[in-house]
């Protein structure tokens, strides 16, 4: 049996959620490998809506749920989203949830810095969620960052105080504002740390032990692969590395446990917030697939920019990540309509390209090439299996795999977790 790794190959908001959760009912443990509660992952099971952030999905099957190191946490907005999910019914407890005790803090001078940076960049805004995930990582980096480990020697953070305040003060001196309150900081850490603390463990630890006992982990990555801070498309990025590679550093297992690689795809492009965006459509068309996809952000509420399927993109971002096949979702959004369209390569300045170019001036140039397809009349919602599929679905979904040289593993043809075509099982590889 294999472990999973799921990452998002497009710019987030591909269906991760539902995904995640429909193979984390299947897994013995679910890691968070990156990101912070910037992530958003909307989970429908019968009635029951659940909206999480933070937390692995695997959560809400009571499957033990970890976040790894490499997730910078704010311990107010978890304990918040704690507090909601045990109001629907969802136990959470030490067993069955686990915080990397080296896992960086996300404070409220990060939420503050977030804050002043965006409002002074005018159209220079990159579109942060305004919640620190930046300046954490920015102090992750710099070796000044408050970790989960540390909530419990508050008496000796002095030095560290040092280091985060001289970093800090400064900065927010350039944007008028006064110092870092030091002693309302501690008060604040003090004041949750014995919540946090018992959740916190080695986790690396306890990764390795499940993984020795033979059970299937499943690796759970937040935003999308052109969101990577390395080979997104900079610097409208996040600030962690949203590619499968990440799964290994930042859970503490090695990158031989990561396993089948399954990048999620919507079956058209959507994106959040500023950026370069070629297939983007800013007419009826997309305003027609954003309505019937509700395209909202499930952390923000902003409504999603929608454009034209780019294989180009997905190919790129399957080649980075190493996919071994893709779960295809939202197909039947495009029910109905007449014609779709495929982006299958750039013209920039006269010439055609087969990949997307690095700089910010180039990617904001390139032209998109389409071949166009038949639309399919019937219905895709609620399939199944391929016989519930008009042909010219099927046809779209094998042409689709084609330009990203990828095979489809699962097709999700609605938000219920059993609305899902399996063509290839992940847990099998």
């Amino acid at each position: 049996m294999a472990n999973v790794t799921v990452i998002g190959a497009q710019w987030g908001d591909e269906g991760k959620g539902k995904i995640v959760d429909w193979l984390a009912s299947r897994a013995d443990a679910v890691v968070r490998f990156q990101g912070g509660h910037n992530a958003g992952h909307t989970l429908v099971v019968g009635e029951q809506v659940y909206k999480l952030s933070l937390l692995p999905s695997g959560i809400v099957t009571g499957t033990l749920s970890i976040i790894g190191n490499g997730v910078v946490l704010d311990p107010w907005a978890l304990k918040a989203e704690i507090e909601k999910l045990t109001a629907q019914g969802v136990a959470i407890n030490a067993d069955n949830f686990a915080i990397a005790d080296n896992c960086p803090l996300i404070l409220p001078l990060h939420r503050d810095l977030d804050g002043l940076r965006e409002t002074a960049a005018g159209s220079g805004k990159i579109g942060t969620t305004g919640r620190g995930i930046g300046p954490a990582y920015e102090d992750k980096v710099g070796r000044r960052a408050i970790r989960v480990c540390d909530l419990a020697h508050l008496d000796a953070l002095d030095s560290q105080l040092d280091r985060l305040c001289a970093h800090h003060d400064a900065l927010r001196a350039g944007f008028g504002q006064p110092p870092v309150d030091r002693d309302a900081l501690v008060a604040e850490l003090r004041d949750i740390a014995p919540y946090v603390l018992q959740f916190a463990q080695p986790v690396w630890k306890r990764l390795n032990q499940v993984r020795k006992a033979g059970a299937r982990i499943l690796f759970e990555g937040a935003q999308g692969v052109l969101l990577d801070v390395d080979h997104g498309t900079y610097p409208f990025v996040t600030s962690s590395n949203t590619v499968s590679g990440t799964a290994a550093s930042g859970s503490g297992l090695g990158p031989n446990a990561t396993g089948f690689v399954l990048g999620i795809v919507k079956a058209y492009t959507t994106r959040v917030g500023s950026g370069p965006f070629p297939t983007e459509l800013e007419d009826a068309t997309g305003q027609r697939l954003g309505e019937r996809g509700h395209e909202f952000g499930t952390v923000t509420g902003r409504k999603r920019r929608c454009g034209w399927f780019d294989a180009v993109l997905v190919r790129q971002s399957c080649a980075i990540s190493g996919v071994t096949g893709i779960a295809l979702t939202k197909v039947d959004v495009l029910d109905g309509m007449e014609k779709v369209k495929i982006c299958t390569g750039y013209r920039l300045r006269g010439k055609v390209l087969d990949y997307f170019p690095s700089h910010a001036a180039d990617q904001a140039e390139v032209e998109p090439i389409y071949e166009e397809m038949d639309g399919w009349a019937g219905t895709t919602a609620g399939a199944r299996s391929w016989a519930d599929l008009p042909a010219q679905a099927i046809k779209y979904i094998q042409r689709v795999q084609e330009l990203i040289e990828t095979p489809v593993a699962l097709v999700s043809t609605s938000p219920e977790r059993e609305d899902t075509i399996l063509v290839r099982d992940p847990f099998v590889d």
